[in-house]
Order: C-alpha cells, then structure tokens, then sequence
C-alpha cells in the first residue's frame, strides 16, 4: 500500500472521529442544557461549607486552583466539563469574597504549572481587588507553583511553601509545532487562502520567517514585562532583581525563601494558623463546593468506550486545534 493511500485513509479517519465526537457533544448539550442551565449556572452564587466553627461576622475563605489555569468553555456550565479547574467558577468565588464583608481572609491554595497569560492576569486583578476591600491574602503552594502559579501568588500579603515545592519558572512561553515535513513524507498538500502576509503567522505548515519571528518574540517581551512588573509590585523588589530571578529557571521552595519570592516554609496547616492569627477574633473557616460533576471523558465508562490510546490522541488533537496561545506556564 503507497503512501497516498495510507495518507487518504488516516486523513478519512480523523474526519470521521472529529464528526463523531462533535455530534455526541452537541446532543449531550441539547438534552442536558434544559435541566442543567440552573444547576450550573456562572451566575448562582457559590455554596458554602463550613472547615472550622467560629466566628460568622470574621470568616476566612480556602480557595484552591489545582491544575493547569486555563479557560475550558462550558466548564461552568456544562456537566461534562472539566472536573478540574475551572476559570469561570472560581472567578465567581472571587467575586463572592470581594462582595461579603464578614470574610477578612483568604488562603488561596496554589498547585499549577501555570496557564495562559489572560486567565492568569483576570485572577490577580480579582486578588488586588479584593485586597483594596481589606481583605488579607495568604498563599500556601502545594507541589508545584510555577510560572502563571506564582503570578497569581504574587499579590499575597504571605506566601508559603514547602522546601519540595517547585516554583519559579517566571516568564513567557509560545510554542507551535510544524508538521510539514511530516505531511510531505505523506504527500499531503495543504491550500491557504490569506488576507495579509502575516494572517498564517506561526502556521505548522510553512517554515516561519524571521519577521514571524520578530512578531512573535515582541508579544513573549510585552507578556514578560507585565510579569516582571507584577512581581515587582507585590514582592516589593526591584525591578533589577526580578529580571535576574525571571530567567525561566526553576527554583525550591528554600531557594524560593533565600531569593525573597517566597515568605515562609510551610504547609497549608501552617498557612491557615497564621492566617488565623492575623485575622483574629477566632474567625470560622469555610470552603466553595465545586458545582460540575466532572468530565464525561474522565468517567470510567467513558474510558471503556475509548479503548484505544490512538483514538484518544486523535480525539486530543482534534479538540486542541486553536491558535497559539501565550502561557505564563511551566514547561518541562
């Protein structure tokens, strides 16, 4: 069998999975969107479920972001969306905490590599914000607080984290692949209709030019100036220092606390004591319940119907078809 044909058939393939998968969405949307719309809804305000008994006039609030800080449409509001993160909710719970008086503190729990620069940047002008209303802001990170992780660290009055916690990684990625060799191996042409010279810029199936390039690198250098300027702000360090700090490394949580990015050594417990002893008064501790029910394509039976590692790869594939992004992400 020649290569056209090999090439015809794997291209046939994916076409067919990508209807498939679009077509079972849309009626999982269809004939959950009636029953679900309330249940689901970015606008309900975030239920409550009390951590520690105490003061209800002097509260303090654990938030978490565990996983990578991106944006799924319809995490929110569909319940088949991800049982992870998810942006719109927890912008929500920010918004609650900025409008209830009786919360003078928040431990905001951090364990992510990171995420896209919008995401990350809608999350610490909610922290400022509600920083401005006179709230205090602890940080305790988890494993990993990297990059986009340590953006949204940055504005806390106190950051904690233990000596294994990985952080760091300050600065600005944007990544492509270019698969038109692969395509050529294949014989497989592709035909681009543009309106300008750049409209296909970063495009995996030409070489980039080296205007490309000069585009691209003068979007990372405006993105990483923002990010050096938020640490700048809140860790009140000099610009200088942060530059030599934001080279993309990686650091420990004890080379965290020696370089000034990080306050203390510490867990969540030790984070949430001397929250406790800041706040004062004996504060009650609560927590948001999380409204989605998790991914269908996370479900057992769902991973049951989806066998083969191949079919799951092509289904990634097919979902994660967008344009580049940039990410204040970790990125090993």
């Amino acid at each position: 069998m020649n290569k056209r044909i090999v090439a015809s058939i794997i291209a046939a393939s994916i076409l067919l999975i990508a209807i498939a998968f679009q077509s079972v969405s849309f009626f999982m949307n269809q004939s959950f969107s009636e029953n679900t719309t309330e249940m689901f809804s970015v606008s309900q305000a975030p239920k409550e479920q009390i951590i520690e008994k105490g003061s209800t006039a002097n509260r303090i609030v654990q938030l978490e972001v565990n996983g990578t800080i991106i944006n799924n449409p319809g995490s929110s509001s569909n319940p088949f969306g991800s049982g992870g993160y998810q942006h719109e909710q927890f912008l929500k719970k920010l918004e609650a905490i900025k409008k209830d008086d009786s919360i003078k503190g928040v431990l905001l729990y951090v364990n992510s590599p990171g995420g896209g620069v919008y995401e990350s940047a809608q999350i610490h002008d909610q922290l400022l914000e509600i920083k401005e209303a006179g709230k205090t802001i602890y940080v305790s990170m988890g494993g990993m607080a990297a990059s986009g992780g340590y953006y949204i660290s940055a504005p806390a009055d106190r950051i904690f984290a233990s000596n294994e916690t990985f952080t760091g990684s300050l600065g600005v990625i944007m990544q492509s692949i270019n698969y038109q060799q692969l395509a050529n191996d294949f014989g497989i042409k592709f035909n681009t209709f543009k309106s300008g010279e750049f409209k296909d810029i970063m495009s995996p199936t030409r070489p980039m030019s080296e205007e490309d390039r000069q585009i691209i690198q003068a979007l990372v250098d405006e993105s990483y100036e923002q990010f050096v300027e938020v640490i700048a702000k809140g860790r009140n360090m000099p610009k200088d220092k942060v530059y030599e700090l934001a080279d993309g490394r990686i650091y420990s949580g004890k080379q965290a606390v020696e370089n000034g990015l990080v306050d203390e050594i510490g867990f969540k417990d030790e984070a949430l004591n001397a929250l406790q002893k800041k706040v004062g008064g004996n504060p009650q501790v609560i927590k948001y319940k999380q409204n989605s029910i998790g991914s269908f394509f996370n479900l057992p039976m769902a991973k049951s119907l989806l066998p083969n590692s191949e079919v799951r790869f092509i289904k990634q594939l097919i979902s994660n078809r967008q344009g580049p992004t940039l990410m204040y992400m970790y990125s090993e």
